[in-house]
């Protein structure tokens, strides 16, 4: 009685979704693959289309993908690559933090107090130094050896913070 209430236009945007998701699939390497728990035909399926390099042969298997998962469901797949999404995101979040933090503490010296105050664990001297040295790279335009290390120290630092403080 439900699918004859069903458009069949939301039949084919959830078709669609379905087949979006298997796209998705297709793209995870080869460890987030393994930890899917997948039915051995979609896992199957999703291997072929991996070596599938003709246009028209992928878009053929991308729909058969599509086909696979009606039988199945669908919502532990789309949760768990929504939570890799979502660790990437705040990984990604992080890593422009300790950028903007690194590029504050090259451009003018407050930003060290600041730093400083927000992680009191923070070894300042070490920070001096990098900064300094840093500086001195960019202006005589030399190899930037101690903005990358700076970054890493930062990084170091930022993240052993929250631990101490449990």
């Amino acid at each position: 009685m439900q699918d004859e209430l069903t458009s069949k236009t939301r039949k084919k945007k959830d078709m669609l979704a379905l087949q979006d998701l298997g796209v998705k699939l297709v793209e995870l390497n080869e460890q987030q693959l393994a930890t899917m728990q997948l039915p051995e035909s979609l896992l199957a399926a999703v291997q072929e289309a991996r070596r599938l390099t003709k246009h028209e042969a992928r878009r053929r298997q991308m729909q058969y993908i599509g086909r696979l998962m009606r039988d199945i469901d669908a919502t532990p797949i789309r949760e768990r690559l929504e939570q890799w999404l979502g660790q990437g995101r705040e990984h990604t979040a992080q890593l422009h933090t300790l950028e903007r933090w690194r590029e504050e503490l090259l451009a003018a010296d407050p930003a060290l107090a600041r730093y400083l105050r927000e992680y009191p664990g923070a070894d300042s001297q070490k920070l001096r130094t990098l900064i300094r040295n840093a500086r001195r790279e960019q202006s005589a335009a030399l190899p930037p050896k101690s903005y990358r290390e700076l970054f890493r120290v930062l990084r170091e630092m930022t993240t052993k913070e929250p631990a101490a403080d449990a």
